[in-house]
């Protein structure tokens, strides 16, 4: 995807420190002060434009939500609905996703959520996959025992790979869903990507996986 260049976005999020964490080690062990309320921790690596992330926060305020997305341009898009919702369970990191364990304790996380994430369809980029056995480890790290991914594609390849992933990993796969959208889940919160193509008629795949005490 080319993201468009927004001049104005740093600036815009260097407005809001209280919702953007730009200097995330120094919260490492302590991301429940950047919350009204001391709840159960999720994240959502690789946010995007945040239309998941915010639904979730709006629809569970018992717990805490961390969007964690690296590219300015599309980061300020999630700013932009966290000023117009003022949700106090919401903090969005300015951050790579694949350093995660110098901005998150051990057992600091509840769950992480992967949604439509690059599929790196070529082999020689298969540890760029945020489902690979190093994603996989950096995870269990910042994961209390026993912790759980939440994973949503459009894109089967990587789903098989995914599913495989875990498996060998020695993760529990809980719920595997082959067309969400069949499936009965009414509490079911869609990306941007996700209603696009749906529309069109792709099924989105979606797994529920939990790494073993």
């Amino acid at each position: 995807m080319r993201v468009r260049n927004k001049p104005w976005a740093k600036e815009k999020v260097l407005a809001h420190p209280e919702f953007v964490v730009e200097n995330p080690t120094a919260y490492k062990g302590k991301w429940q002060e950047r919350f009204s309320k001391n709840q159960p921790l999720h994240i959502e690596v690789g946010s995007g434009k945040g239309q998941f992330i915010v639904g979730m926060a709006k629809q569970n305020p018992s717990i805490n939500y961390v969007a964690v997305e690296i590219e300015i341009n599309v980061l300020v898009s999630i700013l932009e609905k966290q000023i117009e919702e003022q949700l106090p369970n919401l903090q969005i990191l300015h951050a790579n996703g694949a350093a995660l364990t110098e901005y998150f304790e051990v057992g600091e996380v509840d769950l992480v959520y992967l949604n439509f994430s690059d599929p790196w369809p070529k082999k020689r980029h298969a540890k760029r996959r945020l489902t690979s056995p190093q994603f996989l480890e950096t995870y269990e790290t910042i994961l209390v025992p026993g912790g759980e991914i939440h994973f949503k594609t459009d894109n089967r390849g990587l789903f098989e790979y995914s599913l495989v992933s875990f498996s060998t990993y020695g993760m529990r796969l809980k719920e595997v869903s082959l067309d969400l959208h069949q499936d009965d889940c009414p509490e079911n919160i869609m990306t941007e990507y996700e209603e696009k193509f749906s529309a069109k008629g792709q099924p989105i795949y979606r797994v529920e996986t939990a790494y073993i005490n």
